[in-house]
């Protein structure tokens, strides 16, 4: 049976990892890219963990494996017209271990940090879904917005 739990500090390589892969299954091949992303990711991490802006939820085999975890990053944001509050959730680094897929432990992640939201004042939660994940986002109640992007050199 899986338990969820909070994670740590301590967590920061396992997450890491799940980032790393979440990556790498979405199409991003370049090895070397991933393995800069990942050692530049590290400390971001871990100084928003120890900050308490980044929340992160896991969920931990009867091993004690980590097979799945989500993150909650706490951004502030100015008031703004489809929320008041000065914070909004932004929702990242959803990973579940191939193994552990389809058994509906990316959803109680998701309820656990939705609820978290609920409880905490947060009102607009936000998340880039990867194709795999868009059916769930979608039957949580979330929308496609007008979110535009550009890379500059």
């Amino acid at each position: 049976m899986l338990t969820i739990r909070p994670g740590t500090a301590d967590d920061a390589e396992t997450i890491a990892a799940h980032r790393r892969s979440m990556f790498s299954e979405m199409g991003y091949r370049d090895e070397a890219a991933l393995d800069a992303m990942t050692t530049a990711f590290l400390p971001w991490l871990r100084q928003r963990m120890n900050d308490k802006e980044y929340l992160a939820w896991l969920a931990v085999g009867p091993d004690g494996s980590i097979v799945a975890g989500l993150g909650l990053w706490l951004m502030d944001w100015p008031p703004h017209m489809i929320s008041p509050g000065a914070r909004r959730g932004n929702i990242l680094n959803v990973y579940t271990e191939r193994p552990f897929r389809r058994q509906g432990i990316a959803r109680r992640l998701m309820d656990i940090a939705l609820d978290w939201c609920r409880a905490n004042g947060i009102q607009a939660v936000i998340l880039h879904a990867s194709e795999d994940g868009q059916k769930l986002y979608e039957q949580l109640g979330f929308r496609s917005t007008n979110e535009m992007r550009i890379l500059l050199d």
